[in-house]
């Protein structure tokens, strides 16, 4: 199932179905990790909604240093994801590397009740961007190894939303014990160390080890590596091997060639383009958070329940949103997405002193995230092998997070030089411009064309 493709036909049995017509449960795999990831993001929400006014507030710093260390947030993680997926793929463990990915970022949480100054925040929050580097990747392979290609979005769409759960309760708990506590911000980032530590703990217990369990990924016994080619429109076609044939997944994984020969299947190149493209101009969630209550002057006390209109939203729809794009095609979901995120910038921009704006463009940041939070790795899975599944997902993750990390530093300098307006104006004009063009990539293509003559090498095959 490709971003411009639709979902099989209504009835049509899949392997993981109990009948024609009978919608599989899913996976135990993706429940498991949505528990993960529920927990975990309850422990890192919580310093998130803080952050951005305990540095801002707090600790002096202008706009351009909170957009380098924002993008130093993300641009580590983007660097690390590659790695964390070509090693999941190579020693055959997801599990194991995401496990290192979570347990290095639960480390860090309580290394920021040392740092009071930029220098030990960034050093302490790039250590914790190396933990969801390493995690992402092989995370999200469980899942798509888990499920099969025609219900992915869902599957995508159900982890999503347990996550989202955590995003919502991890401000809300902030706001709590900000009001609470003496010394807040330290009470905050110490309840969330200990948290994070559950999250591990939870991963090790209810996880698979070894490679997913699935419809898609390795049962028992040896599996078959399969061929992949292009078809006729450009897209990864599994062909199964003889049953001789000693192609079979080796104990050692891949090699990084066969890892950097996945961009030359057409889909992905273009997956991994429009990421990018996507990536530079979407304002990172505490810019956005920031010019809301610049904006519409809202009171700092309130300021940690930003993140909850968009969590509310984003876990109400990240389950229709996914089954949506199963069945209308991803690339529909995936540009509506951010067309709605560009109506956001527009009220920013036009409508700053109506009184509905905090919760129409809270609204509007949730449904964005719904329409392609899962929707991307969803269409990125069902294009990629499954021996280099992680490996394919960290390239479109890694393209996409250094993309932000660009838009952060330049977003930032942008806000210091030319103040809050004009550097969202332009950034909504780059965004305008760059979803034109990704749906001109991502466009289906005409049937009956040549297939594409690049081949992955043999490796792969």
């Amino acid at each position: 199932m490709y971003l411009a493709d639709r979902s099989a036909p209504a009835g049509a049995q899949t392997a993981a179905d109990g009948g024609p017509g009978r919608a599989p449960a899913v996976a135990p795999t993706v429940l498991a990790l949505g528990a993960v990831s529920l927990v975990t993001d309850v422990s890192s929400e919580m310093v998130t909604a803080v952050l951005p006014l305990y540095l801002v507030a707090g600790l002096g710093l202008s706009p351009l240093g909170f957009g380098a260390l924002d993008g130093v947030y993300n641009g580590v993680s983007a660097l690390v994801q590659l790695t964390g997926g070509h090693l999941a793929d190579r020693v055959r463990n997801h599990k194991l590397v995401a496990g290192i990915g979570y347990g290095l970022s639960a480390l860090c949480k309580p290394l920021l009740l040392l740092a009071h100054s930029l220098g030990p925040v960034g050093v302490v929050l790039a250590l914790e961007r190396t933990g969801k580097g390493l995690r992402t990747a092989p995370r999200d392979a469980l899942i798509s190894l888990s499920t099969p290609a025609e219900l992915q979005g869902r599957a995508f769409g159900v982890h999503r939303a347990m996550d989202t759960t955590g995003a919502l309760l991890g401000p809300l708990a902030a706001f709590f014990i900000l009001n609470a506590a003496v010394g807040g911000y330290d009470a905050v980032f110490g309840v969330s160390a200990c948290i994070a530590v559950l999250g591990v703990v939870v991963l090790v217990l209810f996880v698979p080890s070894g490679p997913a369990l699935g419809p898609t990924g390795p049962e028992s016994g040896p599996v078959k590596a399969a061929a992949v080619k292009p078809d006729a429109a450009g897209k990864a076609e599994a062909v199964k091997p003889d049953a001789g044939t000693a192609d079979a997944v080796k104990p050692d994984g891949v090699n990084v060639r066969e890892a950097l020969a996945l961009l030359r299947l057409p889909r992905l190149r273009a997956l991994a383009v429009c990421a990018v493209l996507l990536g530079l101009t979407t304002v990172s969630d505490a810019f956005l958070y920031l010019l809301l209550q610049d904006r519409s002057g809202i009171r700092e006390q309130w300021f940690p329940l930003l993140p909850l209109g968009t969590a509310a939203v984003f876990l109400l729809l990240a389950v229709p949103a996914g089954a949506l794009a199963d069945r209308i095609g991803r690339r529909t979901v995936f540009l509506t997405g951010h067309a709605l995120l560009l109506a956001g910038y527009g009220l920013l921009l036009w409508a700053p002193h109506w009184p509905a704006l905090p919760w129409l463009v809270l609204v509007l940041h949730g449904v964005f995230y719904a329409a392609t939070d899962g929707v991307l790795p969803a269409a990125v899975g069902a294009t990629v092998p499954a021996k280099l599944r992680a490996t394919g997902l960290a390239l479109v993750g890694t393209g996409q997070a250094l993309a932000r990390f660009g838009c952060s530093l330049a977003f930032g300098a942008a806000w210091t030089l030319w103040g809050a307006g004009p550097a969202l104006a332009a950034a909504a004009a780059g965004l305008c411009c760059c979803a034109a063009v990704a749906g001109l990539v991502l466009r289906p293509a005409a049937p009956g064309s040549a297939p594409d003559p690049a081949r992955l090498p043999r490796g792969t095959r």
